[in-house]
């Protein structure tokens, strides 16, 4: 995703790049998700930032504050389950009580979301980090936060609402850089020629729109798209409508799965029909959970583009930041890596 960045002094943004390692150093985590936190990228561009004392927020101390965190989907997506554990670890790491962070689950229902967020508010929540379910549709939840100046940081799905006004800043990957990425690795596995079917993300907010546009814009003329249906990043219902993909066109050489949950998916569903995922049909996909990763390994899998969910250190930095009257970047985009059939093996330990 080409993603302008207004961000707050060059110094926020070194003091950003410094609070997380990147995804080749050792990992500051501790929790059984293992693997390197998200850190920012170094390209980010210098600019004045959301200054707190610019729209009259108050100071909030991060170690002093009852921190409030919604989550947008069900823990059992290991997405999920990393990027939560990342909150709370990061919360652990500075001190914050385990009353003082406030925890809520949508369960993919934005409306819901909506709700948790108020709750939040209600129950005392000085600072919200909320992981959007969807680019639209959170505005209430956003206009009650600014209602009583609490900051808003959103991580790995953006908003279509204005940042400094209805929530503080973004972190989060290049979408479009992945789905780029992606198809970058899908010319190289398949050789450049093909008939590709893409199992797309969830419609209604950016990660889907980026990858997709990211993937489709760099592909080679002789690899063609066959079919493209949305698995909704679930891995039943991307196993589900890869099985009707194959039986419409049984002549499909390569899947691309927006998420590795529909991935994995996929490849029961290949394996169903006889055939043979990472072999006479290619399969890539975004995300770096340990289940896809290790299928890389094994020779059942083609590549895998990281998508970092351990936003924790950065968004309490964010946070921070903005409390000690530092400018905000508009977008923190940080760096993903990068499996493939050579590597797989040795950097599983960094899949979560």
């Amino acid at each position: 995703m080409s993603q302008s960045v207004r961000a707050g002094a060059a110094l926020a943004a070194v003091t950003l790049l410094m609070t997380a390692c990147t995804a080749r150093e050792s990992p500051t985590t501790t929790s059984g998700t293992g693997g390197p936190a998200a850190s920012a990228a170094a390209s980010q561009v210098a600019g004045p930032g959301c200054a707190r004392e610019a729209i009259g927020y108050p100071k909030v101390d991060v170690k002093d504050a009852v921190v409030g965190f919604s989550q947008s989907e069900k823990d059992a997506n290991p997405f999920r389950t990393a990027e939560t554990q990342s909150i709370r670890d990061e919360a652990a790491r500075l001190g914050v009580p385990e009353d003082r962070l406030l925890v809520t689950n949508a369960q993919s229902d934005v409306n819901k979301q909506v709700g948790d967020i108020k709750s939040l508010l209600d129950r005392g929540a000085q600072l919200l980090i909320v992981a959007p379910l969807n680019s639209d549709g959170l505005q209430p939840a956003l206009e009650a936060a600014k209602a009583k100046k609490v900051p808003v940081i959103t991580i790995d799905r953006k908003v279509s609402s204005e940042p400094c006004g209805d929530y503080l800043t973004f972190i989060g990957s290049d979408f479009v850089e992945q789905g780029k990425r992606a198809a970058e690795a899908m010319v190289e596995v398949t050789g450049g020629s093909g008939k590709v079917a893409i199992l797309l993300g969830a419609s209604g907010n950016n990660v889907t729109t980026d990858r997709t546009k990211g993937f489709k814009d760099n592909l080679p003329a002789g690899l063609e798209v066959v079919a493209e249906q949305t698995g909704e990043f679930d891995r039943s219902k991307g196993q589900s409508v890869m099985e009707q993909l194959i039986q419409s066109n049984p002549d499909i050489t390569a899947v691309y799965a927006e998420n590795d949950e529909m991935g994995i998916g996929a490849v029961t569903a290949l394996r169903a029909a006889g055939r043979s995922p990472g072999r006479d049909v290619k399969v890539v996909s975004v995300d770096g959970t340990r289940n896809a990763v290790r299928l890389l390994a094994d020779g059942a899998y083609n590549a895998v583009i990281e998508s970092n969910p351990r936003f924790g250190p950065l968004a309490f930095q964010a946070l921070q930041d903005f409390a000690d009257g530092k400018g905000i970047p508009e977008n923190v985009i940080i760096s993903d890596d990068q499996y493939d059939e050579s590597n797989a093996a040795a950097k599983l330990g960094n899949a979560y």
